[in-house]
């Protein structure tokens, strides 16, 4: 139900765009988070935006660099990624909310969330 496209390999300092295309029955969807993972680290919440009203929480390392935006005419939720720094490489992930009454903090673990994409990677290098 939802695929992870634009990782690459970007120097520190720079910028990317991921999207997570949303796809099948999206009623049922409410909420749309982003999760990254590095090797030997735990799936860790770096945002996510409610469909109802556009809010959105994020996870405290990418406060002021990070910012997610929904268009609901392309069923495409995406993860403005700015200021990029070395600890920012990660497999990056979107993942569905179905639980309409899930906000907060709620939305950055990993256990609210239904359905997972097979994920992107970023890489942040000189």
């Amino acid at each position: 139900q939802v695929a992870e496209s634009g990782g690459g390999l970007v120097q520190p300092g720079g910028s990317l765009t991921l999207s997570c295309l949303v796809s099948g029955y999206t009623l049922d969807i409410k909420a749309i988070g982003w999760f990254r993972q590095a090797p030997g680290k735990e799936r860790e919440g770096v945002g996510c935006i409610k469909k109802s009203d556009g809010s959105t929480v994020y996870g405290d390392s990418v406060k002021g660099r990070f910012t997610i935006s929904w268009d609901t005419a392309k069923n495409t939720v995406f993860l403005q990624l700015n200021d990029l720094k070395p600890e920012d490489t990660a497999t990056y992930y979107c993942a569905t909310v179905g639980n309409p009454y899930y906000s907060g903090t709620i939305l950055l673990d990993p256990r609210a969330h239904d359905y997972w994409g097979q994920g992107t990677q970023v890489t942040v290098s000189s």
